[in-house]
């Protein structure tokens, strides 16, 4: 009826090892999320904030609305863009999602 002190011992032993062989599916899944989907989304965080910054007058983009235009003007947090002749709006910085190739806009 009872059970042996050394048997007790074993089995708490290799309780562990089932343990960490039950959790290993779900760090490898952690893993793969990571190089999947977390690292490229920061990547790609990183290089639209170095788009942001680099922005320059004279520069022509689009903006997250779809709309498209030279910049013309450029402060901290805002930027203005001409989207046509003598048509000036002002947009946040994070607002540009793309910087066009000079001459794209004719």
């Amino acid at each position: 009826m009872f059970i042996s002190p050394a048997f007790a011992q074993a089995a708490a032993g290799g309780d562990t090892q089932s343990t960490l062989m039950s959790m290993l599916p779900l760090v490898l899944m952690f893993g793969v999320l990571y190089f999947v989907m977390i690292r490229p989304q920061m990547r790609k965080q990183k290089e639209h904030k170095a788009m942001i910054e680099a922005l320059a007058k004279g520069d022509e983009v689009v903006t997250a609305g779809g709309l498209l235009g030279k910049v013309s003007k450029i402060g901290d947090s805002h930027i203005g863009v001409e989207i046509a002749s003598g048509v000036e709006v002002q947009l946040q910085r994070s607002a540009v999602v793309q910087v066009l190739p000079k001459g794209s806009l004719k």
